[in-house]
């Protein structure tokens, strides 16, 4: 195939140039304005919980904030999902944290329970638990926030890849007293790079205003008592994710269309498609694979095979324990062998973008059943 398959992109449908233009039109494309507050409160509808919102530049700005208004200081204990991107981890350090890896669980690929329990009884004096609902399909959040109820300790959602998964019917990052979402350019929705926070209080969402807005006073002049960041959303960018929003439920439903696709096609091969609990509903937001065991195809060589056919294509998160940059922290499972590091041996990501034809889609399906 001549043009490349690509894993996720932007799919843009034409209401966010009109509220670009609403912007330029208004002169107001300078960060914060009308379009922010309109997502914002756009999220909130969706989300259909007293949640307040605040539309940053980055999905990691929200996490960052987040860890702030946890109150991590130099020195606190924050059990973190394993299976994740840096970005769910790197706040926790910017704050000074000592981040403690949890591993995953085979159900969901998403943080074990029973690790989490574990944790606690290594370090009591936990501070906050921050939890990934990987690649869109929610984790075990119930029995997390009773663990994290029992030990009076806050639970952050990293709901970074999971806007519009359900968790017994509620929607993913409204069950934390903090979590964030992501609007990269490869996420369900996009507003070409941005994230947003989403918290409990209104106190704690004025407070992360405050902080993302560079802390600075209410006086007449440039009056600074505290550490500030320039984390605010533009104007611009948000009329992009206004006219996203207006096509979530589409893309949610396209997503699930490849990832059945995938599923009915890879009926009677050696490999599973990631998991979800029956309780939850995922986004599906990126379909991926896990190679049996012992099948004679291995991650990077389907990968190498896809990427000959021009089909991109991607290994599942590699665990933070074992990145370098966190070799020093600890790392805690309840199996024998650590899960997350078997998934990540085995699994792969598969093409997601809702813009693939059928042709598309069976050339890659055809592509993977020829490794085998």
């Amino acid at each position: 195939m001549e043009k490349r398959i690509l894993l996720a992109t932007p799919t843009l449908h034409g209401e966010e140039a009109q509220y670009i233009q609403e912007a330029i039109d208004r002169n107001w494309v300078a960060p914060l304005g009308f379009n922010c507050d309109e997502l914002e409160a756009g999220v909130v509808r969706f989300l259909q919980q007293d949640m307040h919102a605040l539309a940053l530049c980055s999905g990691t700005a929200a996490l960052h904030l987040a860890v702030k208004l946890a109150g991590i200081r130099p020195g606190d204990v924050v059990l973190c999902s394993d299976m994740t991107f840096a970005a769910t981890v790197n706040p926790v350090v910017y704050e000074g944290g000592v981040p403690v890896f949890v591993d995953s669980e085979r159900d969901t690929w998403n943080m074990d329970p029973q690790a989490l329990e574990e944790a606690f009884r290594r370090y009591p004096n936990v501070k906050a638990v921050v939890l990934v609902h990987l690649y869109g399909t929610p984790a075990k959040t119930d029995e997390i926030l009773e663990i994290c109820r029992r030990h009076n300790v806050i639970l952050i959602e990293d709901a970074a890849e999971a806007l519009s998964s359900t968790y017994k019917g509620r929607q993913c990052g409204t069950f934390g007293q903090l979590a964030a979402l992501s609007f990269n350019g490869n996420k369900i929705i996009t507003t070409s790079g941005g994230g947003m926070l989403l918290a409990k209080s209104p106190e704690m969402r004025n407070k992360a205003l405050f902080w993302a807005t560079q802390s600075r006073e209410n006086t007449p002049w440039y009056e600074h008592k505290e550490l500030g960041y320039n984390y605010r959303m533009s104007n611009i960018v948000a009329g992009i994710g206004r006219g996203q929003l207006l096509h979530l439920q589409e893309h949610r439903d396209a997503k699930e269309r490849i990832y059945r696709r995938y599923e009915e096609a890879f009926r009677g091969l050696p490999l599973t498609m990631n998991p979800y609990a029956a309780d939850s509903v995922p986004n599906f937001w990126l379909s991926c694979i896990l190679l049996d065991a012992g099948c004679g195809v291995d991650p990077l060589t389907l990968m190498q095979k896809l990427n000959e056919a021009n089909i991109e294509s991607r290994p599942i998160w590699k665990p933070m324990h074992m990145q370098p940059v966190f070799a020093h922290c600890d790392f805690v499972s309840a199996a024998e062998q650590p899960v997350d590091e078997d998934i990540f041996a085995r699994g792969l990501c598969l093409p997601s973008d809702i813009k693939m034809t059928e042709e598309d889609l069976s050339y890659v399906i055809d592509t993977v059943k020829a490794a085998f």
